[in-house]
């Protein structure tokens, strides 16, 4: 019996400990030390909040760029891939339907633009793929040559390099270039 009392008593204090005490504290740094970040790195324009930096959004006007292609259509509660191989005959219709909606040889296409991620969540693509979208943007907003080299270097300044010079590919926030695009054509 004093066994039992023993283990309850652990079990009651590292519940508290592991679970109520630890979390509050790390949560409570985490809104100290990294206050944008905690608060879901939200970008606001005005006083209106118009996404996250983290989490990718819809984008389907030829006028923008486009994000990576999505199987969660961006929901965040059921984030995942497809879980499609590269057998799959779905994967292969989907592949090739953008393909065809991006007007392009599958071969000339940058994968990101092809293949949904991981997470169906990714904010950023390759830089690759944002150049390789420049013609069907400028296009679409009928743009002068002089606007379209002034969108190639939007494109080019938005290109973040890799994590501490180490982690990661360098890679182009989709939300973030579609803002910036809006305001230097205004």
């Amino acid at each position: 019996m004093k066994t039992l009392w023993i283990a309850t008593r652990v079990l009651v204090v590292l519940t508290v400990l592991t679970g109520i005490i630890y979390p509050l504290m790390i949560t409570g740094m985490s809104q100290v030390v990294f206050r944008r970040q905690a608060a879901g790195s939200m970008i606001e324009v005005g006083a209106r909040t118009i996404g996250s930096r983290l989490v990718g959004q819809t984008f389907v006007s030829n006028r923008y760029f486009w994000p990576r292609p999505s199987a969660t259509r961006y929901n965040s509660m059921p984030s995942g891939g497809s879980n499609l191989g590269p057998t799959s005959l779905a994967l292969q219709d989907s592949v090739e339907a953008r393909a065809a909606r991006l007007g392009a040889p599958v071969a000339e296409i940058p994968a990101d633009l092809l293949t949904a991620s991981g997470s169906g969540l990714d904010p950023d693509i390759s830089p690759e793929a944002a150049l390789f979208q420049i013609d069907r943007v400028a296009k679409a907003r009928r743009l002068s040559s002089e606007d379209q080299s002034r969108l190639q270097l939007l494109v080019r300044s938005h290109i973040k390099t890799l994590q501490f010079g180490l982690f990661g590919e360098p890679r182009v926030n989709v939300l973030e270039l579609n803002l910036a695009l809006d305001s230097l054509l205004q």
